[in-house]
């Protein structure tokens, strides 16, 4: 079809919505930037934000050389223990051969590349509580599954 006159002749369909980008933030659990960790044969991480993980949650820490203890970097483990809402316990052994974490403040102006040291939520362990109820829809999520969170348009 060729544009008329009065405008754009459009050719093929538009759908009624289309579905927002699909972003970190619309879904829980999240990442969180890590303020301190505490080495030991379980690691204790503190974030800069209260966190949103269960217990059971599988997560990866990313830490870059620069905050020390790089050797946890792409570590992946269970949070076992929820000891304050910016703090979980998970079963990662740090007890030997991980340096001590540092508190970096990045330079101004910021240097690119710039990765901050962060922890976030990975995968889906199912092994939270299943609907027991046959076909009745019961909104249930396994623990460790990722909740889509997205604004409705």
């Amino acid at each position: 079809m060729t544009p008329s006159a009065s405008g754009t002749v459009i050719s093929y369909p538009i759908p009624a919505y289309q579905n927002v980008p699909i972003h970190a933030e619309y879904y829980l659990p999240s990442r969180f930037l890590i303020s301190n960790i505490t080495l030991g044969f379980a690691t204790t991480v503190t974030t800069t934000t209260d966190m949103n993980y269960e217990i059971g949650q599988q997560v990866r820490l990313i830490v870059p050389s620069y905050f020390g203890s790089y050797q946890l970097n792409q570590q992946t483990g269970f949070v076992i223990e929820i000891t304050a809402l910016n703090q979980v316990i998970l079963d990662i052994d740090s007890s030997q051969n991980v340096d001590s974490f540092i508190s970096f403040v990045p330079p101004t102006p910021l240097i690119l590349p710039y990765v901050a040291a962060q922890i976030l939520a990975i995968g889906d362990v199912n092994n939270g509580v299943q609907n027991s109820q046959g076909n009745i829809n019961n909104i249930t999520y396994p623990l460790g599954s990722f909740i889509n969170i997205s604004p409705r348009q």
